[in-house]
């Protein structure tokens, strides 16, 4: 599905991901674990696109075409969605209109309205904020909830969600997480995390270490058990 040979990632000079090599699958849920520094949130970067965090070597391929040269919107048309750790606020612009932008004339608007609607209520948001510019006055759970919609609306084949556990209570977690293994058939999601909180309400098939920029351990669900009781120095030793 997604394949990363030898990829390395500089920011600037500095050289943040090491010769990452990994394949994921499709239908399959992989947690990418790791402290602060080690180059998570780079690897999401580098495979949406963003034009900072460019491969310095390296090949990325989704479904076996090379795609490390296409702009970010190409790999979002090819089905690369990212969630981001802080979601923007939008002035002036719902996440209705978002939507319909982002689909062009693929959706009649009346049909995705409804389909708005329905997903909203699904994950609990308040109606309110859909008929708001995009995240105004939304807490952290209410910004990640969105995101989540948009992901569902879009239908993308890979799905990142970079620390979507991050500023979220616990009832805005379970939410979230159930309807994440509600909709994850046929997709491939990565799911970024510093805790196993999010990991209690999804079980992930893999989960991927990362430290000082390299890939240094690959486990089941039980690998980010045993780093949330022993912190990652002791399971790396």
């Amino acid at each position: 599905m997604l394949q990363l040979k030898k990829v390395s990632v500089k920011v600037g000079k500095k050289e943040i991901l090491k010769d990452f090599n990994f394949e994921f699958e499709k239908g399959k849920v992989y947690a990418v674990m790791g402290p602060n520094g080690s180059g998570k949130s780079t690897l999401a970067y580098a495979i949406a696109g963003h034009p900072a965090y460019k491969l310095d070597v390296g090949s990325l391929k989704l479904d076996g075409k090379e795609i490390r040269d296409k702009k970010p919107e190409e790999r979002a048309k090819m089905g690369i969605f990212l969630s981001f750790q802080n979601p923007l606020s939008l002035s002036g612009v719902t996440v209705f209109q978002l939507l319909r932008i982002a689909l062009g004339k693929k959706k009649d608007p009346l049909e995705l309205k409804n389909e708005v609607e329905t997903t909203a209520r699904r994950l609990k948001i308040n109606p309110e904020l859909i008929s708001r510019s995009l995240n105004d006055g939304a807490s952290g759970g209410e910004k990640k909830k969105l995101e989540m919609l948009q992901a569902a609306i879009l239908d993308p084949k890979l799905v990142i969600f970079d620390e979507i556990d991050t500023g979220v209570d616990v009832d805005a977690l379970k939410t979230i997480a159930e309807f994440m293994d509600g909709n994850k058939k046929g997709k491939t999601f990565i799911v970024i995390t510093h805790y196993n909180r999010i990991l209690h309400y999804i079980k992930p098939d893999k989960v991927l270490v990362l430290m000082e920029g390299k890939l240094v351990k690959v486990g089941g669900a039980k690998l980010a058990e045993e780093i949330e009781k022993k912190g990652y120095e002791k399971v790396m030793s």
